[in-house]
């Protein structure tokens, strides 16, 4: 019986060890004046839950890297997170001292003074990381001076615009693309194969492919393609790109590291796989290579993340305020 106790005291122990290591904080990573390193997460979308997914990856990048992190959000007049407004993003001035970006719009018509926080910083040449539909992150069709936000711009920071994709099937219910490792990069420290849920983009082949010095670490292919089904392989093939990395070099002449996914369906961040690769390569945009674990970075929740699904109209949780970060 004393042995039996004994054994049980000791797990015991082990297990709330693990839990304290487990939810310990990280030495804070610092920038070149010494200070926590600043992170600024920009949402709105009205499709992929970026207000979702954004603060989840956010609450991680705070405990596991020490960052100070801020999330933007598309709010109503009453602060209300509202995904559906195109045309507000509230707190873009966080990025005047940020030392990352993170973009995750959708075809957004911001007033030039918000957009202005956003090219600023891109020109700045400061690190950038962008998630899915920021290929296509500006829609400005009645503005003829910011038309170049809609694909020039996307293409010349991300790499590529909008294109098309493989096609909505059964509304994001089972994953619908392959992902592989296609080269080394320790942004996949701790990867492993896996089925996304984000219907694969195409972003290369055919009469397109990935603008500058992009270069792929990850390809997806598709297991269920509308344009196989209209027999226009030729033009959009089942394999592309889905991950890579890339610079961008600003109006004021300096190099900045890019890192994009095309990933970013809700139902892709519950899998521990896409939470390391996104912190993973947020750590390598800043340039912080050395500071990535072998097998990634600790992406383990403190709290559930249980996002709707992907899709438009309401299917967005309603009555939501911003979440704030210390």
């Amino acid at each position: 019986m004393k042995s039996i106790q004994y054994f049980s005291l000791i797990l015991i122990i082990i297990i709330l060890s693990a839990c304290h290591t487990q939810s310990k904080k990280a030495t804070p990573l610092t920038n070149e004046n010494q200070d926590r390193v600043k992170i600024v997460f920009v949402t709105g979308d009205e499709e992929y839950r970026s207000e979702e997914s954004m603060p989840m990856l956010a609450s991680i990048a705070a405990r596991e890297l020490g960052a100070t992190v801020t999330v933007c959000y598309a709010l109503d007049s009453l602060g209300f997170i509202a995904p559906n407004r195109s045309d507000h993003i509230s707190g873009l001035e966080a990025l005047k001292d940020a030392d990352l970006m993170v973009l995750f719009t959708r075809f957004r018509a911001l007033p030039k003074m918000e957009l202005n926080y956003i090219t600023d910083y891109v020109e700045s040449g400061r690190p950038i990381v962008g998630f899915r539909t920021a290929t296509h992150a500006f829609l400005y069709e009645n503005d003829s001076s910011l038309v170049s936000m809609n694909n020039e711009w996307p293409t010349k920071v991300f790499g590529q615009q909008w294109i098309t994709h493989h096609g909505h099937f059964d509304d994001g219910k089972y994953p619908v693309t392959e992902i592989s490792k296609i080269t080394a990069s320790p942004i996949l420290n701790g990867f492993e194969k896996f089925h996304a849920y984000s219907w694969l983009y195409h972003v290369a082949g055919g009469n397109w492919k990935l603008y500058g010095d992009s270069s792929p670490i990850l390809m997806g292919h598709s297991l269920k393609s509308k344009h196989e089904m209209d027999g226009n392989l030729e033009k959009f093939p089942l394999d592309n790109p889905v991950a890579w990395t890339k610079s961008y070099t600003g109006s004021q002449g300096k190099k900045a590291r890019v890192f994009f996914t095309t990933l970013g369906h809700p139902y892709d961040f519950k899998l521990p796989v896409m939470r390391k690769l996104s912190l993973n390569g947020m750590l390598w945009a800043l340039g912080r290579e050395d500071k990535i674990p072998i097998e990634g970075v600790n992406v383990d929740l403190d709290t559930p993340y249980e996002p709707n699904n992907s899709g438009f109209g309401a299917k967005y949780k309603i009555n939501r305020r911003p979440i704030l970060f210390e």
